[in-house]
């Protein structure tokens, strides 16, 4: 499914496009399990819209051990060897699966930032499978700045619900660039997307998000992080997410061999 052309797009760009990766029948699945998951969210989940706005867009994770559907997704579909292969791995482990909604006339946006700080991940075999369950036209998906992964910066994370910088000092972190500003700067890359598409993109790489006007289409994403041979345990001067409580005795640079992180791919 991969081709050395896309291998060779993905760590030059650090997010690429790959139509028709998914059978519709898998967007079925998880579609069932999202509703389970809106039913009996977990202990993560967020609203970002105020009670009395228009539309609502909300967010859960670390719940693919939780239902069958989303356990079903990332042993087996081919979505952890499509990050192997993108990211030259060995081996794939699933670091956490994401469901982001957007219900139709949400106007909150995602805001820009780059995925690595906020986990305690550090390594540059890492991706992220982004998968929409509705048509997606590319002015209310996902922007990704091009080659940002390989600016060898962290920026600080940002809360999704205020868009303000975490609560915490660092020498390392630096604030997010005024991007949306200052588009004609940077290659933003951003596609039309129809159900089976999925986008694939490096933890560092930068994104982020319009809302959904739309007036009846949702805008379902189940989004899968997936890490490869040289993902290590990352400190991180505050808080991460996820929070990860159970990995409070590891240190910086430890191998990420976890039961909450199963083995899901193998190039043998």
């Amino acid at each position: 499914m991969i081709t050395e052309y896309q291998i060779q797009e993905y760590s030059h760009n650090g997010a690429i496009l790959i139509k028709d990766a998914f059978d519709l029948e898998w967007l079925s699945i998880l579609g069932e399990g999202m509703e389970k998951n809106r039913k009996n969210p977990g202990p993560y989940a967020c609203q970002y819209t105020p009670k009395d706005d228009q539309g609502d867009f909300y967010d859960d994770y670390c719940n693919w051990d939780r239902f069958d559907e989303y356990k079903d997704f990332v042993f087996n579909s081919s979505a952890a060897e499509i990050a192997g292969r993108l990211t030259r791995s060995h081996q794939i482990r699933i670091f956490h699966e994401h469901v982001l909604v957007k219900e139709p006339n949400t106007s909150e946006p995602t805001p820009w930032h780059q995925d690595q700080p906020y986990y305690c991940v550090d390594g540059q075999q890492v991706c992220t499978i982004w998968l929409p369950l509705d048509p997606v036209p590319k002015e209310y998906g996902l922007e990704f700045v091009s080659g940002s992964h390989s600016w060898g910066k962290m920026f600080t994370p940002k809360k999704f619900l205020t868009h303000n910088e975490y609560d915490y000092q660092s020498d390392t972190f630096e604030s997010i660039p005024d991007i949306e500003t200052n588009r004609d700067k940077y290659k933003i890359l951003s596609w039309d997307m129809e159900p089976g598409d999925c986008i694939a993109f490096h933890f560092k790489t930068l994104h982020g998000g319009a809302g959904n006007p739309r007036r009846h289409t949702r805008r379902r994403a189940f989004s899968v992080r997936w890490i490869g041979d040289d993902a290590i345990f990352a400190e991180r001067p505050g808080e991460t997410s996820p929070p990860f409580p159970q990995l409070k005795s590891f240190k910086q640079g430890d191998p990420l061999d976890h039961f909450l992180f199963p083995i899901c791919w193998e190039n043998k």
